[in-house]
């Protein structure tokens, strides 16, 4: 039997950099997702190696399970109820493994990735053959959440095996987690976002977890409802940020202007509120919508000012915005800034010809444009095959 588990990106729409100074910040889902497959060999097959294959790359990695359990024996008497995180020495022996698949050196950011992969395949399955195959929808490093969506998908596909969740392995099509069964699951992402990132928020792996939206505020996560369809051109610039520096510059900026910033951050905090307060309000009606989008529309235009002032924005991003700006579309960039990606609003009745036009202009600036839906589903699973 094969399983396959999909879990989606995640988008900033308002309280980035801010939030990280006690303001609220909301962030949603993406209908664009990282898919992983996992496939455990029959006896027949005689096949001792556990095998990763990252088919947008074109790579692949493998190792014999007995160096799997040679190298990390602790991890076989886990139990995969009981999330649990990597400890420096492992990741140490973890490392090791990685190192031995001689990854390119262009490629070398997913060590990472495929670190969070090792710890989370050991924990949750022990030391049994399998393939694993990775692809995703997202791009990689952008900020729209694509380490998060993976460590959620893999967690996912390896826990639908295990004696901790109980699913319907009959069923057609795509099967959601239970609500504990979605707690399990997020906290297992959790440990692999920290192989990856060190100090996560937890925000992009529970986005990716539960999908719809969250409210986030000195670490505290509530999901929220949309009661409105939210559609964004997502733009990326393809300008690679240092998120550390960034945030280390807005610090900064508030070290020698108090009194300033303090306004700003304050202001972003009214517009997470009531950004998430016009989201999960009833439209009833077209015409309501429409007056829906058009304060959203103002809300993500004051808050792409407000993060001009901290100082995040990029040349790239200044160029997004003027090209949204002339179709009288509203942007903002999302997530870190310094590059990465840029979000446009677009509205219900705003036509499809109109939104080419936007794309192609962009596309000709050596940007990549993705169309996405906002606040969708999150982690789910199917099967096939015989089980």
């Amino acid at each position: 039997m094969e399983v396959k588990a999909r879990a989606p990106g995640k988008i900033i729409l308002a309280g980035e950099h801010a939030v990280v100074h006690g303001s609220t910040a909301v962030a949603a889902s993406l209908n664009l997702y990282t898919y992983v497959s996992l496939r455990f060999p029959t006896p027949s097959d005689n096949d001792e190696f556990l095998r990763l294959q990252l088919k947008d790359l074109a790579l692949e990695f493998s190792w014999p399970v007995a160096r799997i359990k040679d190298a990390l024996p602790e991890a076989g008497s886990l139990l995969s109820s009981k999330p649990t995180s990597c400890s420096i020495e492992t990741m140490k022996s973890i490392a090791a493994l990685v190192e031995e698949q001689n990854i390119p050196e262009a490629k070398i950011g997913l060590a990472s990735g495929v670190s969070a992969f090792l710890w989370l395949y050991s924990c949750i399955h022990g030391f049994k053959p399998a393939t694993v195959v990775i692809t995703s929808e997202l791009p990689f490093g952008s900020g729209l959440g694509s380490s998060a969506a993976l460590c959620v998908a893999l967690s996912a596909a390896l826990l639908s095996f295990s004696d901790s969740v109980s699913l319907d392995m009959s069923q057609q099509g795509w099967s959601a987690f239970g609500e504990s069964e979605l707690g399990l699951l997020n906290k297992w992402a959790f440990e692999g976002e920290k192989i990856i990132h060190g100090k996560p928020s937890g925000l992009d792996n529970t986005v990716s977890t539960y999908g719809n939206m969250i409210k986030f505020r000195s670490g505290n996560l509530t999901l929220i409802k949309s009661n409105m369809p939210l559609k964004m051109l997502i733009t990326n610039t393809k300008v690679g940020r240092n998120t550390k520096a960034l945030v280390a510059g807005v610090s900064e900026r508030t070290i020698r202007h108090p009194d300033a910033m303090s306004l700003v951050f304050n202001a972003v905090d009214s517009i997470s509120n009531e950004l998430s307060t016009i989201i999960q309000s009833p439209a009833p009606d077209e015409l309501s919508i429409t007056e829906k989008e058009e304060k959203i529309e103002e809300l993500i235009e004051m808050n792409q000012g407000l993060l001009q002032c901290m100082g995040v924005s990029h040349a790239s991003i200044e160029t997004v915005l003027r090209t949204t700006l002339k179709y009288k579309l509203a942007s903002k960039l999302t997530g870190a800034g310094g590059g990465g990606c840029v979000l446009t609003l677009l509205p219900t009745l705003l036509s499809g010809t109109v939104v080419d036009k936007v794309i192609a202009e962009l596309e000709s600036c050596g940007f990549q444009c993705l169309l996405a839906a906002i606040g969708g589903k999150g982690a789910e699973v199917s099967f096939s095959g015989s089980s």
